[in-house]
Order: C-alpha cells, then structure tokens, then sequence
C-alpha cells in the first residue's frame, strides 16, 4: 500500500492560504479520515515544525490526528547519511547557506526524504516545493527526490492518486 509522508508545507499552506480551518471543513475532515486510515502520515521533525507557533492549526493536529501520526526518525539515520552525503556531495553547486539549512538537524527536509528512502517502494512525499534544479541558494526537495528516485506530488496529486474528493 502507498503511504503518503507530508511535508510541514502541506499543512501550513492549507491552513493559511487554501482551505482556511474556519472555512474549509471538508478539506480537512479528509485528512483526518486519510490519517486515520494509516493512508498518510507524517514525522516528528515536521511535528515540530508544525507545533511550534501554539495556533489553530498546532490545536486542529493536536485534536484530529491519530496519536501515531508522527514517526519517529531515529531508526533511519543510515538513509539520513546518504542524504546528507548527497547534499555534501553537491557543494560546488549549491551555496553554503543552502547546505546548512538543508542539514539542519532541526529542519525537516533531509529526514523526511530519508524517511521515504528508507522504504521508496511504499513511501511518497507530498509537498508544494517544485523542482528548480538551477536555484543555489535553497535545495528543494524535488532535487534529492529525482536524485534518489523517491518519488514525491503535491496535495492535489495525492487526492487524485487516492481517488479521493472533499
């Protein structure tokens, strides 16, 4: 079964641009119903991504999501090493401020691909980043996806894929 893996951006755009917690009740009554499901889930660096600001949203996640929502990253710290290698590796390319954000032990993006590395046959991420392979100043997640084959959509992607509709 495909396991959807969100990225923090999932939640955060949702909640402050498209589907607004106040409006968009359907939006976010299928999230709970797909966690639920075990259809996504997510990990603890995102958590703490998410629960750092005490909002609404930080109380929606709180009071709807499945208790083993979030995953633990501690078991994937070899697939964290190739990221992290892979980042290293692409210093001439990328600029220092990128590769220190990116390998940031607080910063989400590197466990969460190393997540999905660490079973890519089931595992996709969902995120709005989209590819920009010539951009030095950020590595988006697209980038070490193509770089891994780790496959990865965005959230509307993801409800198409599921056959989902809110």
């Amino acid at each position: 079964m495909e396991i959807y893996v969100l990225d923090s951006n999932f939640f955060i755009q949702a909640h402050r641009a498209s589907y607004p917690l106040d409006v968009a009740f359907s939006f976010w009554n299928k999230v709970k119903h797909l966690a639920v499901n075990g259809r996504i889930i997510c990990i603890d660096k995102v958590k703490n991504e998410l629960y750092d600001k005490n909002d609404a949203l930080e109380e929606w996640c709180l009071n709807n999501l499945p208790e083993d929502f979030f995953k633990d990253t501690s078991q994937i710290m070899a697939s964290y090493g190739e990221i992290s290698a892979w980042a290293i590796s692409k210093n001439d390319h990328y600029m220092q401020n990128a590769l220190n954000e990116f390998l940031d032990a607080e910063e989400a993006d590197a466990f969460l691909l190393a997540y999905c590395l660490s079973n890519k046959e089931s595992r996709i991420v969902v995120t709005h980043e989209t590819s920009n392979p010539n951009q030095k100043n950020k590595i988006k997640i697209p980038e070490p996806c193509k770089a891994f084959g780790i496959r990865f959509c965005n959230t509307i992607e993801m409800f198409r894929r599921l056959g989902e509709t809110f």
